[in-house]
C-alpha cells in the first residue's frame, strides 16, 4: 500500500480554514441527510459563522449539546470563523453535569435536542436555549462569512473532561492546538484526500473531534454515526467505503466478536486506538481480522491532545509499548528529583510544545498543578503538562506505561472523577459515606465499584441508591456493583483509606472471578 506524506507546516492558522483544504466538489461530511462538498461545507460553515455573529460578541462561549450531525461536526468550525469559542458536551451527560458545564463555561447560547431541552429544570440553563432544527434553520439565511484572520493563539474551544478529583474542568484549546493537532495527525497516519473515517468517537472528546479535523486537513472525508450495536459499525464501513476506524479497547473487543466479511475488513487502511491500552491478546485478534489494516497504539490526554503512538510496523513485536512522540510534540521522562530519567529509568511523563493547550478555563490553580514550566532540557521550553503518568523509555526511544499517581477511573473511554460520582451518592441523602473506585475489567479498562455507608436510618438505601444514581448520573459512571459497610476503612492520617479500600475490593473482585470460572469449568 502506498504511504501519503502530510508535509509539516509550522505556521498553524485560524481553525476555521480547515473547511478549504478540499477541492469544492470532494465530499467533506457525509450526513443522514445527504452529502457535504467541500463547497458546501464552506458555505454551511460561512453562514452559521455570520447567524452566530449576529447573536453574541466574539469571544462568546457557544455550548452544543446534541447527537452527531450537521450542528455538532459544522460548529467547531462556526464558532471558530465568528471568533467565538465552542463548548461541546458529551450526549451522554444529564442535566447536574450540563447546569455545571453552562455555569462553568458563562455559555451566552446552548443548542439542544429538543429532548434534551427538555430534561433541564429551571435555573439549569442561565443561558437563552435553541434547538437544534431551529438553529441550522436560522443560520440558512445569512450570508457566509469569509474566512477569519483572527490569531491562531485565541481560544478556540473548551473541552470538559473529569479529572481525579472534583467536577468536570475545562481545558483551554487556542486555533493553534487544534490545527497542529489535526496536521499531526494527518501526517503520521498518512491520510489523503481519498481517505474517509467513520467517526464514532463522541465528538466532545479531543480524539472524537480530530476524526474530523485531521481528514478535513488532508482534503478527505468522514462520515459521522452513533452506532447503537456494534454491527452498525460493520455495515457502515462497507456501506460508506471507510479507510479510517478509530476506536476505544471496550469497542474494539466488541467488534472482534463479530463475522467480517474479508471485504469489509479489507476497506480499512488503518486502525486507530485511543482512550485505554490495547491488550496483547487484543492486538493480535485485530491483527488477526485486519491482517492488511495498520494499527496504530496511542497515548494522549486532553491537557496536550495527543503525545505518542506506536509506528504500525512494531506493532506485533511491541505490543505494550506506548511509542514515541507525536510530531510536534516533545516527550520527556523526567525523575522525581527533576532530572531526566535514563534508559528504563522510571519517571513522570512530560508533555511540551506547541500541542499544550492554554491550562483550565477559570480555575489557577488545578492549572498551576499540571502545567508548569518545561524541565531543563527541553528543546521547547515554555509550560509544559506534568501528566502524572509514570512511564519509561528504553534504549531504542520506545515509552512503556508504568501506572498512574491519581485515582482516575478510565472505562469505555471515559475519563471518571471518582469525586464527582461520590458527591451524586452523598447527594441522596441516602449514603454518609462514598468512595468510587475502579477496578480491572477485560471489556471496560475499569470497571465502576462504590463502596458506602449509610446514613442511619435510611430507608431502603440499597434499593433506592441504584435507582437514584441512574437518575443524576450518565450510564457511563453507573457503579457496575456497590458494596455497603457498617464503618469505612480509615488511613493513619485519619482520612478514608482509597489505599487499603482498593486492595480490599480487588481482592474480593479475583475470588469472584475465580469462583465464576470453576462453576464454568464445571
Amino acid at each position: 500500500m502506498v504511504q501519503h506524506s502530510i508535509p509539516l507546516e509550522t505556521a498553524p492558522l485560524p481553525l476555521d480554514h480547515l473547511a478549504i483544504r478540499g477541492r469544492d466538489e470532494a465530499p467533506a461530511l457525509v450526513l443522514r441527510e445527504g452529502v457535504l462538498s467541500y463547497k458546501d461545507l464552506t458555505e454551511r460553515v460561512g453562514a452559521m459563522a455570520a447567524w452566530l455573529a449576529a447573536r453574541a460578541e466574539k469571544g462568546a462561549r457557544i455550548a452544543t449539546w446534541a447527537a452527531k450531525g450537521e450542528l455538532t461536526c459544522l460548529m467547531p468550525l462556526a464558532a471558530a470563523r465568528a471568533g467565538m469559542v465552542h463548548v461541546p458536551i458529551n450526549p451522554l451527560l444529564k442535566r447536574a453535569q450540563v447546569a455545571h458545564i453552562l455555569a462553568d463555561s458563562g455559555a451566552a447560547l446552548l443548542i439542544a435536542t429538543p429532548a434534551r431541552l427538555a430534561s433541564l429544570e429551571a435555573g439549569d440553563a442561565p443561558c437563552p436555549t435553541m434547538g437544534e432544527g431551529e438553529a441550522i434553520e436560522a443560520s440558512r439565511g445569512f450570508d457566509p462569512l469569509g474566512p477569519s484572520q483572527g490569531d491562531p493563539d485565541d481560544l478556540a474551544a473548551i473541552l470538559y473532561t473529569s479529572g481525579s478529583t472534583g467536577r468536570p474542568k475545562g481545558v483551554m484549546l487556542s486555533h493553534a492546538n487544534m490545527w497542529l493537532g489535526a496536521q499531526s495527525v494527518a501526517a503520521y497516519l498518512g491520510l489523503s484526500s481519498d481517505d474517509r473515517a467513520l467517526a464514532v468517537l463522541p465528538l466532545s472528546f479531543d480524539y472524537g473531534q480530530n476524526q474530523l479535523l485531521s481528514h478535513w486537513y488532508a482534503g478527505a472525508s468522514a462520515v459521522p454515526l452513533d452506532y447503537l450495536m456494534p454491527r452498525d459499525v460493520v455495515k457502515a464501513i462497507d456501506r460508506h467505503d471507510v479507510t479510517t476506524l478509530a476506536c476505544v479497547p471496550p469497542l474494539w473487543v466488541q467488534l472482534t466478536e463479530l463475522e467480517w466479511p474479508d471485504h469489509v475488513a479489507g476497506k480499512l487502511r488503518r486502525l486507530t486506538n485511543s482512550g485505554g491500552a490495547l491488550t496483547v491478546d487484543l492486538v493480535h485478534r485485530l491483527r488477526g481480522i485486519f491482517p492488511d489494516a495498520r494499527l496504530f497504539a496511542m497515548y494522549g490526554l486532553t491537557e496536550a491532545f495527543r503525545s505518542t503512538f506506536l509506528d504500525p510496523a512494531l506493532i506485533d513485536t511491541h505490543p505494550t509499548s506506548m511509542g514515541k512522540a507525536i510530531p510536534h510534540a516533545e516527550i520527556l521522562v523526567v525523575r522525581d528529583d527533576g532530572a531526566i530519567a535514563g534508559d528504563d529509568e522510571e519517571g513522570e511523563l512530560v508533555h511540551c510544545g506547541p500541542l499544550v493547550a492554554q491550562g483550565y478555563w477559570q480555575d489557577a490553580a488545578r492549572t498551576a498543578e499540571r502545567y508548569k514550566p518545561a524541565p531543563q532540557g527541553s528543546a521547547y521550553g515554555g509550560m509544559a503538562v506534568w501528566s502524572g503518568d509514570r512511564v519509561r523509555r528504553d534504549a531504542a526511544g520506545l515509552l512503556y506505561f508504568v501506572g498512574r499517581r491519581d485515582a482516575m477511573i478510565k472505562s469505555a473511554g471515559n475519563r471518571i472523577s471518582p469525586q464527582e460520582i461520590e458527591d451524586a451518592a452523598v447527594a441522596t441523602g441516602l449514603v454518609a459515606e462514598a468512595m468510587a473506585l475502579g477496578l480491572p475489567d477485560d471489556r471496560l479498562g475499569h470497571a465502576v465499584c462504590l463502596v458506602v455507608r449509610a446514613v442511619p436510618g435510611a430507608q431502603n438505601p440499597a434499593e433506592e441508591l441504584p435507582r437514584r444514581l441512574k437518575a443524576d448520573l450518565p450510564n457511563f459512571m453507573q457503579p457496575s456493583v456497590i458494596h455497603w459497610k457498617e464503618a469505612m476503612p480509615i488511613s493513619p492520617n485519619g482520612k478514608l483509606d482509597r489505599t487499603g479500600l482498593y486492595q480490599e475490593m480487588l481482592e474480593w473482585k479475583i475470588a469472584v472471578d475465580q469462583a465464576t470460572s470453576r462453576e464454568l469449568d464445571a
